[in-house]
């Protein structure tokens, strides 16, 4: 058991084979919401040559999420200033409008504009216009998307966010990939010949923390987004793994082996005040921060099996969280504190579960026997994790009800262990 607890807790899993970061992760939905809205999103005009398709971006948004129904608008473009019949697409059943415009400018750039309307109503929600470079224009449409799903949901939208993976290429060649949150537009923040693992977002999404081999043995670092600088966070005697960055981003929990078995510290951002946290006889890993920073919740075998546990943030009163089954590893806590996501085992298959932490009552929400490394989208709504499909590693979301199922997956190789990031600043 300790062995395979190790393997799995400590190491989190072995990496295997993706496409490079040119090959675009596939989208593909296998289930939806109980209640989709019905929404109409036209063609936009152009004016020029425009690199990307931002109409057909915001509508895969949309769909992708599983509370939305998409209601043929016709070929026909319709810009902003077009004077569109709200009540003829009331009765093709949309009970929204998106419309708007791409032109290209004299500068290069391009100018980007877009409605949105209300059908029932007949009333206008929104609109905006945006100056993008060619780079800019897929992150605008998402920020497009993301401003409709907040005006017809009262929620935020998360199509603007990032997600970061770890990926083998070759026997030797590791990657650690950020996309946009719908698997498009890859780039490798980081090449090595030896495996990267554990990637953690900051809170404020400027920084990645992760462990790396490229010395032979596992170290800790934090890396920097925008300038690609990085910097030796934990590199003590033994193994230095499972970074968790707290909701301030002044320190980050570790798990060190440099005192005997795997146990939790504390450190700060600058690798000094290093404070040890839990004092266990059993192995201590995968610690987390509650979004308010007052807790650490972390898997232990400290019980005799894989299980699931919250402490205060110095370490204080460590208390059992996860009683079902006899293995529940990787916890994670949505952004408002109300639901605990984890891998457990139940039947011999390894899936995503929720435990709503007020009620103790467990939710299982994939329909796949391989899970791991489950993270909460920055609104709360759905989970990213990676999974197994026909001996293939993927990349995968469902939403917290278990209801919207998504699977992003590449031409070919596998993906593990990915990060969703922050909303951008």
């Amino acid at each position: 058991m300790l062995k395979a607890l190790a393997h799995a807790l400590v190491l989190l899993a072995a990496l295997t084979v993706l496409p490079p970061a040119t090959a675009q992760l596939r989208v593909e939905i296998t289930g939806v919401g109980s209640n989709q809205f019905p929404i109409a999103v036209a063609n936009f005009r152009r004016d020029g040559e425009i690199p990307q398709p931002v109409e057909e971006i915001i509508r895969a948004n949309l769909q992708r999420s599983g509370l939305f129904r998409l209601v043929d608008a016709g070929s026909a473009p319709l810009s902003e200033t077009t004077a569109v019949s709200l009540p003829e697409f009331k009765g093709r059943g949309a009970d929204a409008l998106v419309v708007g415009s791409v032109a290209r400018l004299a500068d290069g750039r391009f100018d980007l504009r877009f409605r949105l309307f209300d059908t029932v109503k007949q009333a206008q929600l929104d609109a905006l216009s945006y100056v993008s470079t060619a780079a800019e224009l897929r992150l605008n449409a998402h920020r497009i998307s993301d401003r409709i799903f907040e005006k017809l949901t009262g929620e935020r939208g998360v199509f603007a966010t990032r997600i970061a993976y770890v990926v083998q290429l070759a026997r030797d060649r590791f990657e650690l990939h950020i996309a946009d949150a719908d698997g498009a537009n890859a780039q490798p923040a980081l090449r090595s010949r030896e495996p990267i693992m554990s990637p953690a977002w900051s809170a404020d999404g400027t920084r990645l923390a992760y462990v790396s081999f490229e010395t032979g043995k596992p170290v800790v670092y934090v890396h920097a987004i925008a300038t690609g600088e990085r910097r030796v966070l934990a590199n003590f005697r033994g193994s230095n793994s499972a970074p968790a960055w707290a909701p301030d981003g002044k320190s980050l929990a570790v798990v060190l082996t440099r005192d005997g078995l795997s146990q939790i510290y504390s450190i700060s951002a600058d690798g000094s005040n290093v404070q040890r946290l839990t004092r266990s006889a059993g192995i201590d890993t995968e610690p987390v921060f509650s979004p308010d920073g007052r807790f650490i919740y972390f898997t232990s075998d400290r019980g005799g099996g894989p299980q699931i546990y919250r402490m205060n943030a110095d370490g204080s009163n460590p208390v059992r969280v996860t009683f079902n089954g006899d293995y529940n590893v990787s916890p994670k806590v949505s952004p408002d504190g109300r639901l605990l996501a984890y891998v457990g085992r139940r039947g011999g298959r390894f899936q995503v579960h929720t435990l709503d932490l007020a009620t103790n009552q467990e939710l299982a929400l994939t329909d796949t026997s391989l899970d791991e490394s489950p993270s909460f989208a920055p609104n709360g709504r759905m989970l990213l994790y990676a999974t197994e499909v026909g001996r293939r590693g993927i990349l995968a979301s469902v939403s917290t009800d278990g209801r919207v199922r998504v699977r992003l997956s590449g031409p070919s190789g596998d993906v593990r262990e990915p990060t969703w990031g922050p909303f951008l600043q």
